[in-house]
């Protein structure tokens, strides 16, 4: 966590979007390649995840709703970007890498990395190998956006995510429903099955709450801060425990497979752009293929639409985790 803060600082010196999470994610992965004696703060984990459900709730208005009938092309074309996607990450794994069908498959499976380790485990896949998959994918896709739109195109932190809310700031009643949003959204999303509920949950309720007018004020600054620093820290600290030489084969192997995806999301995302006018970077980061909290994060952190990118990641995990099990048993 030490390492975390300091790099997230340092990244928020240099002007990288989402400096918090993306600098303790670089820096505690290349400790845990180094086999430094870093450790994920795993039970941190279940306690920040609902504060950015309810931060990334505050980012949603009744416009939002306005819109929803010019998402449906967005969504229809996702369909065939994921089959493109996933198929080509097949190949990289099979061919290049030499998986084995089963792990090669759930490896290339653009959805949940918990629900695609675990069905591919069930299924006789390597588990190993599948998780080292998709931590990387999140980790490249991560780095990459967000490198790419700071670096490349000049964008800084703006929009709702920019202003630096005090603790002060927020009133007892303030404190009390925002608090209320995180505690029960997350059982909530839990009865309800929903795809990532733990930050679903509060999202769904922290929308509410504001689109009704009985709060009007984001999270503290500072409190989401810590937030992006665990995550940030929880994904670096993924790749513990891997031998130097298995990691560098099964990373290089994600590393190729996350830039094939990437390629097939810059081209649908121009595609979606030209057919329905949205933004081709506000699609790109719907149509990425990274963590629904991470992407999110980083729509915010752009100044881009929110709930477009969030409900768009949410599809995807539904549709992969719906359709790939079903798909994999009918494949020869």
């Amino acid at each position: 966590m030490v390492l975390g803060v300091l790099a997230g600082y340092s990244a928020w010196r240099v002007g990288l979007p989402l400096p918090w999470m993306i600098g303790p994610m670089i820096a505690n992965t290349v400790a845990a390649v180094a086999r430094a004696p870093v450790l994920a703060p795993m039970r941190l984990r279940p306690v920040v995840v609902p504060v950015i459900g309810v931060m990334l709730g505050a980012s949603v208005d009744r416009d939002t709703f306005a819109q929803l009938g010019t998402w449906a092309t967005s969504v229809a074309l996702m369909i065939p970007f994921l089959v493109m996607a996933a198929a080509v990450s097949i190949l990289i794994y099979r061919r290049l890498g030499g998986y084995d069908r089963v792990t090669a498959y759930f490896a290339a499976m653009p959805g949940g990395v918990a629900e695609m380790v675990l069905l591919g485990a069930q299924s006789g896949g390597v588990e190993r190998k599948i998780a080292m998959a998709h931590a990387t994918r999140i980790l490249v896709t991560v780095a990459c956006v967000g490198l790419y739109f700071g670096v490349v195109l000049g964008v800084r932190s703006s929009g709702p995510g920019a202003a630096w809310i005090g603790l002060a700031e927020l009133g007892a009643r303030d404190y009390a429903v925002l608090s209320a949003c995180a505690l029960i959204g997350v059982p909530l999303g839990a009865v309800c099955r929903l795809p990532a509920g733990n930050i679903l949950g509060p999202m769904l309720l922290s929308a509410a709450a504001h689109m009704s007018g009985l709060v009007q004020v984001a999270p503290p600054t500072l409190i989401v801060i810590a937030a992006q620093i665990v995550l940030g820290t929880v994904i670096g600290c993924r790749f513990i425990g891997a031998s130097l030489r298995d990691l560098g084969r099964d990373m290089g192997l994600g590393l190729l497979a996350t830039g094939a995806m990437l390629l097939v999301a810059v081209l649908f995302s121009l595609v979606t752009a030209l057919v329905t006018g949205i933004p081709p970077a506000q699609v790109f980061l719907a149509y990425s293929p990274g963590g629904l909290t991470e992407m999110s994060l980083l729509a915010l952190a752009m100044g881009q639409d929110v709930a477009f990118v969030s409900v768009l990641h949410i599809l995807r995990i539904l549709l992969v985790l719906v359709i790939a099990p079903v798909v994999y048993r009918r494949l020869p």
